[in-house]
């Protein structure tokens, strides 16, 4: 069992990673015996993995109730979150209580939300059960559901109490989320750490047949990098939003072509590559790099371009209100070399339409 801690002064949390961690005593922590909580998951979940987690939850004496959401990022809304209110204030919970969150993505920040709002705050833990959720979204506090308008558009930052990580719920994933997963885990690669770039290279194979050993130093190598960044920038005022790499361009495919159509690590894979052929047009990263990035995506089953019936003008509508635009100005996210990102301010529209045209 690997564990990791996400230094934030009085709201500091670990993250551990392992098979069959729900089995070790006191692994819910902070909830003890006694306490109340309610675990938020989805139908597909609920077939899968709830009975086993409700079973250990009350085995260390838990008194939970549960919620069960309807599965999908169409259903990233305001209203699936008001169900967990409901149900919350129809069982009775108070300001002590937590909430579980027992999912990918969607479910993690749809429950971070309704935790940072019901009674002003509450507690809660995240147990992400997808590969894109384990290395990325459960850790850093980012809540918030999706609009029309935009993705992620209505949100808080709240910390999770801790993060669960039990590698033995990759076993279900089907390949093409497994492989959607594989989006970011490339992607803090290029940001960040060239070796590790050329680790996935080599190991790509046994990440895609979930070799314990492999995927193991894979998540926890995610997750390192991540905690470090959140510990220096909570809330995104500048180093953190580097982690956005891809998301711009990416966030705006899901958000055209209708929340659930992409999986959001297939618009981020496409993403990177506008990010990178736009670095490229600016004079900063080099061909070879781009060409090795879109191999390596390409070799992972990643898309590497846009949806046809898109054309490039109708991306700047959704990048014009991306959280990092400023004033009016559009800030992208470009690598700079395969380990080394920039936060670029003012990028040209035209050099933004030029990239997304490379990519149709």
């Amino acid at each position: 069992m690997e564990k990791i801690k996400v230094t934030l002064g009085k709201r500091s949390y670990p993250i551990i990673i392992g098979s069959s961690v729900l089995e070790h005593d006191s692994i819910f922590y902070p909830l003890q015996s006694g306490e109340q909580a309610m675990l938020v998951t989805n139908k597909t979940l609920a077939n899968l993995w709830k009975d086993q987690l409700l079973y250990e939850l009350r085995k260390s004496g838990i008194k939970v109730d549960q919620v069960i959401l309807s599965d999908g990022e169409q259903y990233k809304t305001i209203n699936e979150m008001e169900v967990i209110i409901s149900a919350l204030l129809e069982k009775q919970h108070s300001r002590d209580t937590t909430l579980i969150a027992l999912g990918g993505g969607v479910i993690g920040d749809i429950t971070g939300f309704a935790a940072s709002i019901y009674q002003r705050g509450v507690r809660f833990i995240q147990i992400p059960t997808t590969l894109l959720s384990q290395v990325d979204a459960s850790v850093g506090g980012k809540t918030g559901v999706n609009h029309i308008l935009g993705k992620n558009m209505i949100g808080t930052f709240w910390q999770p109490s801790s993060v669960i990580i039990n590698l033995n719920y990759l076993s279900t994933l089907s390949s093409t989320e497994l492989i959607s997963g594989l989006a970011e885990v490339i992607k803090y690669a290029i940001i960040f750490d060239s070796k590790f770039f050329s680790w996935i290279e080599d190991n790509l194979h046994l990440l895609l047949i979930l070799q314990e050993k492999e995927i193991t130093y894979c998540i926890k190598k995610c997750c390192e990098i991540k905690s470090k960044i959140i510990s220096l920038d909570e809330r995104e005022s500048n180093l953190r939003a580097i982690l956005n790499l891809g998301h711009t361009y990416g966030h705006a495919i899901e958000s055209h072509s209708g929340y659930g159509s992409w999986l959001h690590g297939e618009a981020v894979s496409v993403g990177i590559v506008m990010s990178a052929r736009t670095s490229e047009m600016l004079g900063y990263l080099k061909n070879r790099d781009t060409k090795r990035i879109i191999n390596l995506l390409t070799r992972a089953g990643l898309p590497t371009r846009g949806p046809k019936n898109m054309p490039p003008s109708s991306y700047l509508p959704y990048i014009m209100r991306d959280k990092k635009v400023i004033s009016g100005t559009v800030r992208l996210i470009l690598p700079i070399s395969i380990g080394q990102a920039r936060i670029q301010n003012a990028v040209d529209k035209n050099i933004i339409l030029a990239a997304i045209k490379e990519c149709q």
